[in-house]
C-alpha cells in the first residue's frame, strides 16, 4: 500500500502498526512528532494506530543540542 510520509510517496505493509513503521524508519518514537492526516497523534496512540492507504504522515524527529 502506499502513504505520503514528509511529502513523499513510499511503500509499506499492509496494517502495519504506526510503532512498527516508526522503527524500521531507525526512528525512536519518544523522540519524534507525527502528524497523521493533518491530526498530531499523542505517543500513548502510536501502538494503537495502523496505517491505511493513502495516509499522509508528517514525522519530525528532536535533535539535541548545546
Amino acid at each position: 500500500m502506499e502513504i505520503i510520509l514528509n511529502g513523499e510517496k513510499r511503500e509499506v505493509k499492509e496494517n502495519i502498526p504506526l510503532i512498527d513503521f516508526l522503527k524500521e524508519l531507525d526512528l525512536k518514537p519518544e523522540s519524534v512528532a507525527v502528524e497523521l492526516n493533518l491530526n498530531i497523534l499523542n505517543k500513548k496512540k502510536y501502538n494503537e494506530t495502523v496505517l491505511k492507504d493513502g495516509d499522509r504522515l508528517e514525522v519530525v524527529h528532536f535533535v539535541g543540542g548545546g
